[in-house]
């Protein structure tokens, strides 16, 4: 892995990109050992906790699964110290051909340039009455 220094937009983007990508091993390049996914739904209030390297790289490998033409558009990218926020609008369609456009964030924390936690959020689309 490359040695980065510290959070940034640019690591962000880059990060997106790798997904947009489904690029499992380049996303992954930028996690740490120790790294926890909360993903969006899940049993608990957080959503379903994912901890370790590879229990994350599972739990993404069912967002590519679920949705093969995934894609994170209209992106937009903040940082503060180790924290960072990424804000898109997710796109894609289910195996059973429902499509899928909602508008999410991710917030990210670092650790010596690494992702040690990944916390998911979407907004929850329901039909139009």
């Amino acid at each position: 892995m490359t040695e980065r220094s510290e959070a940034s937009v640019e690591t962000l983007k880059a990060i997106t990109a790798a997904f947009n990508a489904h690029d499992l091993d380049a996303i992954m390049e930028f996690f740490a050992e120790d790294c926890s996914l909360d993903m969006p739904r899940g049993p608990e209030p957080w959503g379903q906790r994912l901890t370790g390297k590879d229990a994350v790289r599972a739990g993404l490998a069912t967002r590519f699964a679920g949705l093969p033409d995934v894609h994170y558009g209209e992106d937009r990218h903040w940082v503060s110290g180790d924290l960072g926020v990424s804000e898109w609008l997710l796109t894609g369609t289910r195996a059973d051909g429902e499509k899928v456009c909602v508008r999410g964030c991710d917030h990210w924390e670092f650790r010596g340039g690494e992702v040690i936690r990944k916390d998911s959020y979407w907004k929850i689309v329901e039909p139009a009455t």
